[in-house]
């Protein structure tokens, strides 16, 4: 019996690779505008953190979104998604 691959993917806080289904994507739709995507199914480009705050601080600090995207990302858009992180 042949075993399915896990997707795995690198959070851009800590840079550790995880199971895709385990971290929460982060998009920029083709309009520009960047969000969470707790479904995983938004159009876009994704990049991935963990479900830890922390690590959406670090990626933050490190401006690995907009690094990963090639847009500048206002403060109000990484306050938003660190409130909604912690509401999921």
């Amino acid at each position: 019996m042949k075993t399915k691959k896990v997707p795995m993917r690198m959070c851009t806080g800590c840079g550790n690779m995880f199971d895709k289904r385990t971290l929460v994507r982060v998009v920029k739709s083709p309009e520009g505008e960047v969000s969470l995507d707790l479904t995983g199914k938004k159009s876009g480009r994704g990049a991935y953190v963990c479900k830890n705050p922390d690590c959406l601080k670090m990626a933050r600090k490190k401006k690995a979104f907009e690094r990963a995207f090639s847009v500048q990302i206002s403060e109000e858009v990484y306050d938003a998604m660190e409130a909604e992180m912690q509401n999921a």
